[in-house]
């Protein structure tokens, strides 16, 4: 071992002493920490780091909408760049991304540099004080880094100095969107974008134990450059909830604030821009970054740097948080290895499947504990424009002892089935589901299977769309048990896998931000069948004639809805619905779900 360290450290000199030669600093550091590079100016810094060490390898993991590449560093003590290989070394692999929101470029920057400064040392410029020196590499002993540099590559080139108003810096930015106009961190569960589904297959193929998600914050004026999210509040596993409440943002919170830079989780206020209202945390969905990864079994940090912060501050408070995390990763490697692997091997068993699963949860506004907060002095004012109110932020610090409203408890839960079942006509689902890296098993042939359904009852829909969608907003539903055929090419889709926290959330009707809700099946919800006046008028007088129970319901329904009283379409297509020609699969959820274990068995095996 001693002799693989000198050998090490000779290989290092080495590296240094030719590094003397080439110019290391970066766009950022070039513009006086006031700039940030553009797509073409990035890549190619990834490109010259990996050629200026063998510890760093540059790929690529897909295509943006219009073609860009989305770039990947790697930066491995060995050299190695394949996931198998790592993960057989035993090493914790950290992902760290950057530019979801592409005018949010913080950690595009500090992850430049931080790559740079573990392979190179003390190419730094003095406006940034690069405390990372030959002896810190030892912190890859047991941790390796895959860096996203830039996720929205096509909205990073939508670049302006006019993209985000709120926001101190850099001089100009890239745009929050994708070229489809998609926010790709409300896009993790139903991954609508190509660059979302090029995601989710590099996440399955490396399956990194912890996230970084870098961001800036809108909303209020306060003196933390930077505050961070974790999912702590019951939608992770037990295990690892424990360790990243009590381990992780314990040592993160006492190393940032031993470097100047003091960390508060990242909240809402109870009212708007008003800190002194109180403040509030929720568990995140998982449309969101951290709340995706939370349900599969691996941590993420959301930083969020304040954006009227100069950039500078918020691009090295953002590097201090990435070495911190990198130096927890590689005390705690082999604790976190292993609480993920307990986390998998528990959703891959029954008792998870017997256990209630929550689908949604809401911030108790009983209960809370006072904080004290690091704000800055601000007046309210009504605003003669507006009419509302309009915060006016001073300089002065000040520090506010405010409620803080943390405590979680699910409102919606559901008994999980063995399996659902997904028929083989709903091929966009079934793609969808092959993304996550669900496993799935194809029916050979045709199968009668005893299922329970959902009927859904007066299905809405928001009239506006959001993310490329009409979001259901009534998910209202009878669930019953039937025997149903399903053609060979439908898909079993087992509970008991690694996945298995993700699955409910995509396939429950009352998900949060599941395929019902995003309108994945807004076809089922379609009447394609409808009797003609003529028809219907004579029906429905034989029908009021011979069955009271619906004279009485019909007069009753008009009594209380005078739109359908008024209208002869609706009326007459209302009979319809209660004649036996009406479809009988309108508003019938097309996935089924297999509660009989025997049932379930037979289909797996």
């Amino acid at each position: 071992m001693k002799r693989f360290y000198l050998l090490f450290a000779f290989q290092m000199l080495m590296i240094v002493a030719m590094s003397q030669q080439v110019d290391w600093q970066s766009v950022y550091e070039k513009s006086g920490t006031l700039e940030t590079p553009r797509y073409q100016q990035t890549i190619d810094y990834c490109k010259k780091l990996a050629g200026g060490s063998r510890m760093i390898s540059y790929t690529t993991f897909g295509k943006s909408a219009q073609g860009r590449d989305l770039p990947l560093l790697v930066l491995d003590r060995d050299g190695l760049s394949d996931p198998g290989a790592i993960h057989a070394a035993g090493r914790t692999i950290l992902l760290i991304q950057a530019c979801i929101h592409a005018g949010e470029c913080e950690g595009k920057d500090a992850g430049l540099m931080l790559f740079r400064d573990l392979v190179i040392p003390n190419q730094g410029t003095k406006n940034k004080v690069s405390h990372v020196s030959l002896p810190s590499l030892k912190l890859l002993d047991n941790v390796s880094v895959i860096f996203i540099p830039i996720f929205n590559v096509d909205g990073h080139e939508r670049f302006g100095p006019f993209n985000r108003i709120n926001q101190n810096g850099p001089k100009e930015m890239g745009w929050r969107t994708t070229a489809n106009n998609l926010n790709l961190n409300r896009d993790f569960l139903k991954a609508d974008a190509p660059e979302m589904q090029a995601w989710l297959r590099m996440f399955n193929r490396w399956m990194p134990d912890f996230i970084i998600d870098a961001h800036t914050t809108d909303g209020a004026d306060y003196q933390y450059v930077l505050t961070y999210l974790m999912e702590v509040y019951g939608d992770m596993d037990d295990g690892l909830t424990k360790w990243s409440r009590n381990i992780f943002t314990e040592q993160m919170q006492k190393h940032m604030n031993a470097n100047g830079y003091p960390v508060f989780p990242y909240v809402d206020f109870r009212n708007w821009h008003d800190p002194r209202s109180g403040l509030i945390t929720e568990v995140a969905p998982p449309m969101l970054s951290q709340g995706y990864t939370a349900l599969r079994n691996r941590p993420g940090l959301l930083i969020e740097t304040h954006m009227l912060k100069p950039y500078n501050q918020r691009v090295e408070a953002t590097y201090e948080c990435m070495l911190t995390t990198l130096e927890i990763l590689n005390q705690e490697s082999k604790t976190l290895n292993t609480l993920i692997r307990k986390a998998d091997e528990y959703v891959s068993s029954e008792s998870f499947v017997k256990a209630p699963f929550p689908l949604q949860f809401e911030t108790g506004m009983n209960d809370s504990t006072m904080v004290d907060f690091l704000g800055v002095e601000y007046t309210t004012v009504k605003s003669a424009i507006s009419g509302g109110d309009w915060f006016i932020y001073g300089k002065k610090p000040a520090t506010y002892q405010v409620p803080y409203f943390s405590s979680t408890h699910p409102t919606v839960t559901t008994k999980l089935p063995y399996a659902y079942i997904v028929p083989a006509e709903w091929k966009t689902v079934i793609d969808r589901l092959k993304i996550h890296g669900i496993r799935l098993t194809e029916l050979m042939q045709d199968e009668t299977i005893k299922v329970v359904i959902c009927r859904f009852k007066n299905p809405k829909w928001q009239a506006n769309p959001y993310e490329g969608r009409h979001p259901m907003t009534n998910i209202d539903y009878e669930e019953s048990e039937e025997s149903r055929l399903f053609p060979a090419g439908s898909v079993l889709v087992e509970i008991m896998q690694p996945a298995g926290r993700i699955i409910p959330h995509i396939l429950e009707p009352k998900g949060n931000g599941s395929y019902v809700y995003w309108g994945f099946f807004d076809a089922s919800f379609e009447q394609k069948e409808y009797g003609e006046s003529y028809v219907i008028e004579k029906m429905a007088v034989e029908m009021l004639a011979n069955d009271q129970a619906l004279k009485r319901e019909f007069e009753q329904k008009k009594a209380a809805d005078t739109t359908f009283a008024k209208n002869p379409q609706l009326i007459l297509n209302w009979f319809y619905s209660k004649s036996p020609y009406f479809d009988e699969r309108k508003g019938v959820y097309p996935v089924g779900k297999i509660y009989d274990k025997t049932v379930y068995q037979s289909l797996k095996h």
